[in-house]
């Protein structure tokens, strides 16, 4: 089959087929031209780095309510600067604009700065927009390498369709204004982890706004494709990995499926 020939059946059965063969537990949402395909998208998996996509709409939101402002500096104490990703960590900073937290929540998914935002914008505020926005599987119960917590039952949980419905209620939904929407686009669009769906993406046919999450065993990826007028989204959550390159794969080829897809409407 030529890649141009690729339909919505050829483009389900192969992503069908993709996740089958993937060495792990595997969960896919994808909406485009107005179609939608679901693999197992209501599964309940640990949520990783995607539950900062909710922790950020919900900032947009109290910033339009007037509750928080992107310019307020927030003090950065040295028990703050936490491991992992990000950049935080080893900067010398004091303090930093709600703003440029945000930034470096999503682009560089940065945990320091992902908590200092939690303990500014509430867990239960996090929660009742998550509620809210209609995201049946998904809860914040820990901050960013909280490990005591996960050992003691808290953890934070998602699902590949209540994601997609972050990602869409956050650029196109009607629960934030213009410029929020376009701030969550822009963010997105600037990410710095690159190393999953955008892989095998022709950024001259489609332009992906992601967001990766990973934890031991982990490896989920999301994002917002543009392509000409239109948009499609994309969520495959995966778990239960031996090996981390085994679930990097599978995120990838979905990311060649749908450019293949894509490429064929648009010729």
């Amino acid at each position: 089959m030529n890649r141009n020939d690729m339909n919505i059946d050829d483009l389900r059965k192969k992503l069908l087929e993709e996740l089958a063969g993937c060495k792990g537990r595997a969960s896919l949402f994808l909406e485009i031209e107005e179609v939608i395909i679901e693999i197992n998208s209501n599964e309940v998996y640990q949520s990783a780095s995607l539950i900062k996509l909710p922790i950020l709409f919900e900032a947009l939101r109290q910033i339009e309510a007037g509750k928080l402002q992107k310019e307020s500096q927030v003090c950065i104490e040295e028990k703050d600067r936490i491991g992992d990703t990000g950049v935080l960590q080893l900067m010398t900073v004091k303090q930093l604009p709600v703003m440029d937290l945000l930034s470096l929540m999503i682009i560089v998914s940065d945990n320091s700065a992902t908590n200092l935002l939690i303990d500014l914008i509430g867990k239960g505020s996090i929660n009742s927009t998550i509620s809210r926005l209609g995201m049946r599987n998904s809860i914040l119960q820990r901050k960013m390498l909280d490990f005591a917590a996960i050992q003691s039952g808290l953890d934070n949980y998602t699902s590949a369709a209540d994601i997609a419905l972050c990602l869409k209620e956050g650029t196109y939904g009607g629960s934030l204004n213009h410029e929020s929407r376009s701030i969550f686009h822009s963010l997105l669009l600037q990410q710095q982890f690159k190393e999953k769906l955008p892989v095998y993406m022709d950024d001259t046919l489609l332009k992906i706004g992601n967001k990766t999450g990973e934890l031991p065993g982990v490896e989920h990826d999301c994002g917002i494709i543009i392509y000409g007028k239109k948009q499609a989204f994309i969520v495959v959550l995966i778990d239960e990995l031996i090996e981390p390159d085994s679930g990097k794969s599978t995120i990838r080829q979905v990311g060649k499926l749908i450019n293949s897809f894509i490429a064929g409407i648009s010729t």
